[in-house]
């Protein structure tokens, strides 16, 4: 006769082992459910993988090989891999002997100072003018920003017939349309570095315009009634309360200004190819590795002196980013 104090062991439960989702727990079947189903992390694998793939393919891919050949004397004819290895010189005749780099250097930092310190401060003047609910701000603020949905190439074009030196609209406006004193905007090294600073603002202020109204329409309107109570008047609102209130939308505005101050090529290149007072590093990357002399290897010194410039914003971003989200 069989002991009633004993009982025979649980059967084993199918699926208790691992990868069903389910096991024995005190006699009781605890099961992992997961919010995800299979069908959906394959969707959000796919969704993660392709750009990730397409990321490392036609970015960091292209930037190491850059790097790479940057040390080479290719000339874009066979494999660059068989490229003979000339170590550091295309560095040193970049620095040394290159009469182009360092105008071009210098003219980048120059549209840098114009964006950062006269474009950008007119394009917040403009969102703060336009905050007002002035009559027809709906149509400001789409005029102004008209310019930022055109590409820098089609703004070249555009700006390239309004400073023609005989059919022009500036000189026609100035008056300066004969042969005798018709004004070169665009020709004359002295100038057109300037001009063309004037059409890239064109855009640039619109761009601004709408990220700084943005930050004002969300500024919380208590704190401008506290400053007022407190006897400040507008300027000081805005310089001692607004202002600081927007430092993110601040921190974002240098980061992009710097970065497409660096990164300048189109209207550049579409008005002389980069050439007679407007060189970029950008186009002296074009001018180098395509259009005239096919020196790849020396062309991608430039691009990676370029990169190395450009890390700087962006690594003082994030770690600013990082900073605040940890806080």
């Amino acid at each position: 006769m069989a002991d009633r104090g004993s009982e025979p062991p649980a059967p084993a439960l199918a699926g208790s082992a691992g990868g069903t989702g389910a096991t024995a727990v005190g006699g009781r079947v605890r099961r992992r459910y997961s919010l995800l189903t299979r069908w959906d992390k394959i969707v959000l694998a796919l969704m993660v993988g392709i750009p990730l793939l397409f990321d490392l393919a036609l970015i960091w891919g292209p930037t190491v090989v850059s790097f790479l050949i940057s040390f080479t004397n290719w000339n874009g004819i066979g494999s660059p891999f068989d490229a003979k290895v000339i170590g550091l010189a295309n560095y040193d005749n970049l620095f040394t002997a290159y009469p182009f780099f360092w105008p071009a250097l210098q003219h980048n930092i120059i549209w840098l100072c114009w964006l950062m310190f006269i474009a950008t401060p007119f394009g917040m003047f403009m969102a703060v003018l336009l905050d007002r609910q002035l009559r027809g701000s709906t149509f400001y603020q789409t005029t102004f920003y008209m310019p930022v949905v055109l590409s820098l190439a089609v703004i070249g074009i555009i700006w390239k017939l309004q400073y023609a030196p005989e059919q022009g609209f500036i000189n026609n406006l100035l008056g300066r349309t004969s042969n005798t004193n018709e004004i070169d905007w665009l020709g004359d090294p002295s100038l057109n570095l300037w001009a063309v600073l004037v059409a890239t603002s064109w855009r640039h202020v619109g761009y601004i315009m709408v990220i700084y109204l943005a930050g004002l329409k969300a500024f919380d309107p208590s704190l401008r009634e506290a400053a007022k109570v407190d006897g400040a008047n507008e300027r000081q609102i805005f310089f001692r309360v607004v202002f600081p209130a927007m430092m993110p939308i601040n921190i974002v505005i240098v980061v992009i200004t710097t970065i497409e101050a660096l990164r300048a090529f189109d209207i550049a290149y579409i008005i002389n190819r980069g050439k007679n007072g407007l060189e970029l590093l950008s186009t002296l990357i074009t001018n180098n590795g395509i259009s005239e002399s096919n020196r790849l290897g020396f062309a991608s010194a430039i691009a990676v002196v370029l990169l190395m410039i450009s890390l700087g914003p962006i690594i003082a971003f994030l770690v600013r980013m990082l900073r605040e989200d940890q806080r």
